[in-house]
């Protein structure tokens, strides 16, 4: 993406075109953490939106004695320290000036700590999820660090989320976080400050009333119903979450092939995304623990497929979920199972949902007796998937669409594309579950399966370039 001009018009704009990219990470175990000064007013902003607590990451790099600009390592708050050993092999550091220099700076830490923070001590970070936020990224030695420093002190999973970087920030920030968010990497790139209208810097009274602002805010609204349950299904017991957002106009159940469903990172950060739009969502496991080591339970589709549907009878009978409209969300060899279910429920299953899926594998006379609409959705660069799921969905009776997310491998592991997925996933349930005729709007049919589609229109036949 070339840009000219102004990108935001300040912090604060940046902060909610950012939060428009996370909401898949609302959750109670969510907190965001600002990199002072300049990424608190757009922290707050993200924080506003996610309906997380706001806190402060205060860092301070560690110079070499001889070369200050060059870091060595940097230090922050509760004694956490993260050194680059190749630097201080390479610059002769002493152990005796290292700990000179982080005298000093630690000094100046506890200083600026207490200006922001008072009395108050640091928010707890043991095992939550925590997004890293700056107005920026330039050469991202400062984001790296704060992204160290939140793991160093618990972090279970560190997502760095800025408005602006580099067309390589990715590149140069990788391993560093879980998940790397950016609105926009524009080209040429000479400093942040270019794509704000207003950069003015962010005073110390900025950061206090945003912080004490984020403070007093009412707690985010909870689930009606959000526990962990046990169901029976082929002679085994199977460990589920169930979530039940106030006013559910339906239910999706997932189902993953490798197993450990409700803990595969990627679904719960889909059904969150389903929740916060007001569909219920059960993550089970389709494999015990004893089951999942062995690979062929893991491609058996009729096993997987039976254990899904006696889930999946069960739960609109439950009282949380009594009455519910039903849909399937498949990942994996799950999509098959998904799809050997719904052959079988017939219309008591509304919408089916695969992700990255194998639906080929499911028979080709349960392809063909499926009724609900089914999506496939699959990484454009995922060819040989493309290929499995084209072959599928040439088998299936039944509205069908197939949508490449651009850019997105087989995980969907890239910057935003499992974002797209869930608004994908989303968009289809809600069509389909809440009312059981289809809507004005709704597709009459399958499309062409040789021709799939991207949310923006055809597929790409080339490479998939990337744009922001």
């Amino acid at each position: 993406m070339h840009v000219t001009g102004t990108h935001f018009t300040d912090r604060t704009d940046a902060g909610r075109r950012l939060a428009a990219h996370l909401s898949h990470l609302r959750g109670p175990d969510t907190v965001v953490v600002a990199l002072p000064r300049g990424g608190v007013p757009v922290a707050a902003e993200v924080a506003a939106s996610l309906g997380a607590p706001l806190d402060i990451c205060v860092i301070r790099k560690l110079g070499v004695p001889s070369q200050p600009e060059l870091g060595m390592g940097a230090i922050g708050e509760d004694g956490v320290r993260v050194l680059n050993e190749q630097v201080l092999r390479l610059a002769g550091v002493t152990s005796a000036q290292l700990t000179r220099v982080e005298e000093r700076e630690r000094a100046e830490l506890e200083r600026r700590a207490r200006r922001y923070r008072g009395d108050r001590p640091p928010a707890d970070l043991h095992g939550r999820t925590v997004v890293v936020v700056d107005d920026g990224i330039a050469t991202g030695s400062t984001a790296r660090a704060a992204c160290l420093i939140v793991r160093a002190r618990g972090a279970a999973r560190v997502v760095l989320a800025v408005p602006v970087a580099p067309e390589d920030w990715t590149d140069r920030l990788a391993g560093a976080a879980d998940e790397l968010i950016c609105v926009g990497t524009p080209s040429p790139f000479f400093a942040i400050g270019e794509f704000y209208g207003d950069f003015t810097q962010t005073e110390d009274a900025e950061v206090l009333r945003h912080l004490a602002e984020a403070r007093a805010a009412p707690p985010p609204a909870t689930a009606a119903v959000d526990r962990e349950l046990t169901l029976a299904a082929d002679g085994v017991e199977l460990a589920g979450r169930l979530t039940v957002p106030a006013a559910a106009s339906g239910v999706v159940v997932f189902a993953h092939g490798s197993g450990s469903g409700r803990h595969s990172p990627r679904n719960r950060q889909v059904a969150a995304f389903l929740n916060r739009a007001g569909l219920a969502t059960l993550l089970f496991d389709l494999l015990t623990e004893d089951e999942e080591p062995d690979r062929r339970n893991v491609f058996d589709v009729e096993l997987l497929g039976a254990r899904l549907t006696a889930v999946a009878l069960r739960i609109p009978r439950q009282q949380a979920t009594l009455g519910l409209p039903l849909g399937l969300f498949g990942a994996s060899t799950g999509a098959a199972a998904a799809l050997w279910a719904a052959a079988r429920l017939g219309d008591r299953v509304r919408a089916v949902v695969s992700r990255g899926g194998r639906p080929d594998l499911a028979a080709a006379a349960d392809l063909a007796r499926t009724t609900a609409p089914t999506l496939l959705i699959v990484g454009a660069r995922d060819g040989a998937v493309i290929d499995l799921n084209r072959q599928a969905r040439a088998r299936l009776r039944c509205e069908s669409e197939l949508v490449l997310v651009p850019h997105a491998g087989h995980l969907f592991e890239e910057p935003g594309t499992l974002d797209r997925v869930a608004e994908l996933a989303r968009d289809w349930f809600l069509r389909r579950l809440p009312d059981p005729l289809a809507s004005p709007g709704a597709p009459a049919g399958p499309t062409d399966p040789a021709h799939p589609t991207t949310p923006d229109g055809p597929a790409p036949s080339g490479p998939v370039m990337q744009t922001s």
